[in-house]
């Protein structure tokens, strides 16, 4: 059993085998339904070169493996075993041949060799906090909203169907020129719309679409094609889910529907809590599972509070000031959490908003929580929502002077807006 373990050289590449908890079978990790459910293969299966290829990393590993854990539906129901990817067959025989000589006693020592989630979390929230430190120390942030920038990818390049991208009149080369290779590798849709050569089964015909590799189910690697639809009927139920006038505004103005709803699973027809969202290039309907909401500790070097984290996880926009952009500079934004780019993304101002709902229902726009890094109370807020002036103290200034004032809240641009005076006295 010693060829389980922590392999880190980076030019070796690394598999998962599965033990099956329900029937004590060893399987080899080939990838994840839509559903949730596991897709492994028996190590004589033919078609064993399909396996998942991980980057043996640290860093990469336990970025992959913590995604690839969440996505499950029930994780509990399976062990997982690190092995280099060239000794996954003979390993994966061994190890079954090892479970079925075993005591349910001595099982338990497996749990020294299988990979943990727990020790995955320690290691990738240590990181983070030193990540965090650091820059809070050096007073600047890199200013993105997007996920990592780790190396680690999905896929690997040479599982792309690279036969059937071309029957689309797309080349590898084109996709790395216009900077969407990376985002497919990485799981996500491409960037942009491509022109893309589309064969409905009757006549080749050219579409702008959004690109996207999935593992279909058969466990096969396919690109999926994200056509643009013209128009959104909200009239139509969405995975069970009927949209309201605030749904639908808030999905045309914003792209983020603002609220966890219940839709109901296609094969399982269970409830699942989810947030939506408006592929804005597509104009595709995208849910998210709450399951895979991440909500970042420190946006652009401003760290969140419990408060604020759970506005941004209910799918509420938050404005967030004092961030800190590529530059070095101060900047304040409307902040929301977006279905579609799974991540915490931007919402200045007029960007997305569409010109048949230009008027905008300004008195539903909430009152942040906190002004210039400080949590206003409760009566402070309750005077901003009244249209009143509101006195605050207690506020720093980039010197370290503390300072105090007058705010008020300006509900056309849904922001605070602060006065040395009291701008109700004359």
């Amino acid at each position: 059993m010693s060829k389980i373990g922590n392999h880190t050289a980076i030019s070796e590449l690394s598999t998962l085998l599965v033990l099956r908890h329900s029937n004590n079978s060893v399987g080899i990790v080939k990838g994840i339904e839509h559903n949730g459910n596991l897709i492994d293969v028996q190590p004589n299966h033919t078609n064993i070169h399909s396996v998942m290829r991980i980057d043996s990393v640290e860093d990469s590993f336990t970025d992959f493996y913590s995604d690839f854990y969440h996505q499950l539906k029930d994780p509990s129901e399976y062990s997982f075993f690190k092995v280099r990817e060239f000794e996954a067959r003979d390993t994966a025989i061994e190890l079954q041949h090892y479970i079925n000589c075993l005591s349910e006693v001595e099982r338990q020592d497996l749990k020294a060799v299988e990979v943990s989630i727990e020790a995955v979390n320690a290691i990738r929230n240590k990181k983070t906090n030193e990540k965090e430190t650091s820059v809070l120390k050096k007073g600047f942030s890199n200013g993105s909203v997007t996920s990592n920038s780790s190396s680690q990818y999905r896929y690997q390049i040479e599982d792309v169907p690279w036969d059937k991208i071309a029957e689309m009149g797309i080349d590898r080369e084109t996709l790395e020129e216009i900077g969407a290779l990376e985002s497919l590798l990485r799981g996500y849709k491409t960037p942009m719309l491509i022109p893309t050569l589309f064969n409905d089964g009757e006549a080749v015909s050219q579409i702008d679409a959004r690109l996207q590799l999935r593992i279909d189910d058969d466990g096969e690697l396919i690109v999926k094609v994200h056509r643009v639809c013209k128009k959104v009927d909200f009239r139509k139920k969405f995975q069970g889910h009927k949209f309201t006038k605030e749904d639908r505004v808030n999905l045309l103005t914003s792209g983020n529907m603002g609220r966890v709803v219940d839709l109901i699973g296609a094969v399982t027809r269970e409830k699942i809590p989810s947030l939506i969202s408006l592929d804005r290039l597509t104009n595709e309907l995208i849910s998210l599972r709450m399951e895979f909401v991440r909500i970042p500790d420190v946006l652009c070097g401003v760290r969140l509070d419990f408060e604020q984290k759970q506005v941004l996880r209910d799918g509420k926009p938050l404005f967030v000031e004092n961030m800190l952009s590529k530059k070095g500079t101060l900047f304040s934004a409307m902040v929301q959490f977006s279905a579609d780019r799974q991540w915490v993304e931007f919402m200045f101002e007029n960007k997305f908003r569409s010109s048949s709902f230009s008027e905008v229902h300004h008195s539903e726009r909430e009152v942040p929580s906190h002004f210039r890094g400080v949590k206003l109370r409760q009566w402070q807020m309750d005077k901003l929502k009244a249209g009143e002036t509101a006195y605050m103290k207690g506020l720093e200034s980039r010197k370290g002077k503390t300072y105090q004032g007058y705010i008020s809240f300006d509900k056309k641009v849904g922001r605070i807006v602060f006065s040395f005076k009291n701008p109700k006295k004359k």
